[in-house]
Formats: C-alpha cells, sequence, structure tokens
C-alpha cells in the first residue's frame, strides 16, 4: 500500500513538472525598450528552423496574440523583426526506489524469522522530449539581437491537436510574459 501510495505522488509530481516551462531571458542593458512599437516576422531566419510548417504557423501565431495584446502592431516597416529557433533532445529519467524493508508476505518461520519477508527496490525509467524555444526580438534598424527570450520544457506527445497548440501558448506566454523586461 505504502508504494502505491508513493507511486501516486510520484505521478502526480511528474504531471506539474511536465506542464512547466522554464524560462529565462537576455538583453543588452540600457536598452530603451519604449522605442518599439512595432514587429514583423524574420521570415529568412524563421524558414531555417526544422520543425514542421504546421507548428511553425502554431508558433508564429501565438507569438503573434502576444505581441498583439502587449499593444504592438504588426508593420511592414517594423522596429523590430520576431524571430524563432528550437531544439529538442530525448530526456530519460531513471527513478531509482531503493525501499528494502521488512513485508508480512508469508506466515511461518524463514531465513528472517517468523512472518516476515524482505522486499527489494525497482527502477523506473521515464522517456520524454524536452523541447527548446528561442523567440529573437531584433533591432529592425540596427539589425542586432535586442531581446531573447528562451523557454524549456517537456513536449507533448500527444496527438491532440488542441492540446498541442495549447502547449505552444503555453510555452509562448510564459517567454513573452518577460518582455519588455523591467529595468
Amino acid at each position: 500500500m505504502k508504494a502505491l501510495h508513493y507511486f501516486g505522488i510520484l505521478f502526480v509530481f511528474l504531471l506539474m513538472a511536465c506542464s512547466s516551462v522554464n524560462v529565462s531571458s537576455d538583453y543588452e542593458k540600457g536598452t530603451d525598450f519604449n522605442q518599439y512599437k512595432s514587429y514583423a516576422f524574420y521570415k529568412k531566419g524563421i524558414d531555417k528552423v526544422e520543425i514542421s510548417d504546421l507548428d511553425k504557423r502554431r508558433i508564429l501565431r501565438a507569438i503573434e496574440a502576444e505581441m498583439d495584446a502587449k499593444g504592438f502592431v504588426k508593420s511592414e516597416d517594423p522596429d523590430l523583426l520576431v524571430s524563432i529557433f528550437t531544439k529538442s533532445r530525448e530526456k530519460i529519467d531513471v527513478y531509482n526506489n531503493d525501499y528494502y524493508g521488512w513485508y508480512p508476505y508469508y506466515y511461518g518461520y524463514g531465513f528472517y524469522g517468523p512472518g516476515f519477508g524482505y522486499g527489494f527496490g525497482y527502477n523506473n525509467v521515464s522517456r520524454s522530449t524536452e523541447g527548446t524555444l528561442f523567440i529573437d526580438l531584433i533591432d529592425a534598424r540596427k539589425k542586432e539581437l535586442a531581446w531573447q527570450g528562451i523557454g524549456t520544457g517537456i513536449l507533448s506527445s500527444s496527438k491532440n491537436i488542441d492540446q498541442k497548440e495549447e502547449r505552444i501558448k503555453e510555452f509562448v506566454g510564459k517567454i513573452l510574459v518577460a518582455y519588455p523586461p523591467q529595468q
């Protein structure tokens, strides 16, 4: 029964870990982010991203929604160019459940005395894909990186399109919450 209890706690912890996105951002100190009012997607950079065109469009729609919500305007003559980059890796976690204890699983005499047996630990192996999404905001006039947001988390292996879109929105939303930075 205790093993079932520990498995339940581990399962809840894994669910929480899977839904999180670790986010960081970087920018040049002293940059005046108030000067940026408009944006456009940097097609040349986005075309190099090695993911499906469907996922690219999902990411770009999510970025567009976040930028629009922040008051930015999509423009032919933008202040910022938005580019993305992705990478992924297979993540393997091994959970060693070394629980060695006395279990009353039989009755009678044995090596350890009356009514007791000895339990052994076991390993659980978990495989997942960890993805990283980089969102680069490039100063269009200087052609320099103004801000970079990075989000890393477990990618959904779900074939459900709605779940995939929600996960992408979660990544983009958590990354862009840090833009513009509070200096």
